[in-house]
């Protein structure tokens, strides 16, 4: 709309510099003319506040128009699935996003929303605290581990996430790149300040797994603001069961992300892929994941 001329004449330069809007053009093209309508289950426990997850929302946005499809959210209160039959409200849903949060509140109804997925082969995506549930469901109905659950929940439960210790570097084997740590957060008065990740972490990607077909490299580095780190003391009943740790710290002691190998799309991950997502560049998983979702939805309309 002349935005360059106005600045140029604005600061006196005298060679008017046009932008190349090509990029931008091909996109908005892509948007205006998507002709196919995927509706994707977003269960979270701030949903009464959509601009929780408004990266979320842009990411799943900046994927479906790379594959010519309008993303529809049905917002899904996480506490909902706790009473009744989640498939009331997760029927005809493309695909499953449970996004972060902190704190117990509808963890269950997270747990529920993971095992619709896996049960039921729909593609699903967690991050962050969904990552937990949906690890947390696995452990309980597929490797028997009954009363599995995250410390985030209760302290005293059999935690297959828990704090680091106080040196982290101790915590993770050494692995802390130069520059990293983990940082204290806010706490409560009375409460003792808990450690955090946060900030861009390397991320080892093994090979043959979705991770690596949907990054095709075997590193990439992701933005990380979680508290609870998986415990390995788990890690092999687990993967005995089928569980793939498809990324990992460099040094193998942090678990990143995993995924259920025998499903259309069964992601989930630590890290925050959302904070890196662009209209122009859709964030690989995120794409893999919408992907998912319309194939499974092309298969299910046939």
């Amino acid at each position: 709309e002349g935005l360059a001329r106005v600045i140029c004449r604005k600061l006196g330069i005298a060679q008017i510099v046009e932008p190349d809007l090509r990029e931008w053009s091909v996109i908005v093209d892509k948007l205006k003319s998507a002709r196919r309508r995927l509706t994707i289950g977003l269960v979270g426990k701030y949903t009464s506040l959509h601009d929780a997850y408004l990266s979320c929302i842009e990411s799943l946005r900046h994927a479906g128009i790379h594959q010519g499809a309008e993303v529809a959210i049905r917002w899904i209160n996480a506490e909902d699935l706790e009473q009744g039959d989640p498939a009331a409200q997760l029927d005809g849903c493309d695909g499953i996003l449970v996004p972060g949060g902190f704190g117990p509140r509808g963890m269950e109804g997270m747990v529920a929303a993971a095992r619709y997925a896996r049960e039921r082969k729909v593609p699903f995506f967690g991050i962050g605290l969904g990552m937990q549930m949906a690890v947390v469901e696995f452990a309980r109905h597929v490797a028997g581990l009954a009363d599995a659950h995250s410390a985030e929940y209760d302290e005293s439960v059999r935690s297959l996430f828990s704090l680091p210790c106080e040196d982290a570097r101790s915590f993770s084997g050494g692995g802390v790149p130069d520059g990293h740590v983990f940082n204290g957060s806010f706490a409560p008065p009375g409460e003792k300040e808990r450690p955090m990740r946060r900030g861009s972490w390397p991320v080892a990607i093994a090979a043959g797994t979705r991770l690596h077909r949907a990054y095709g490299q075997e590193l990439a580095h992701e933005r990380h603001h979680h508290r609870w780190e998986f415990n390995n003391e788990f890690r092999q009943v687990l993967a005995d069961q089928g569980l793939v740790f498809s990324g990992t710290s460099p040094d193998n002691q942090l678990v990143e992300a995993v995924e259920i190998p025998d499903h259309p799309c069964f992601l989930a991950s630590l890290f925050h892929p959302e904070f890196k997502s662009r209209p122009n560049r859709p964030h690989p998983l995120f794409r893999a994941f919408v992907q998912a979702a319309m194939e499974t939805a092309q298969k299910s309309r046939t």
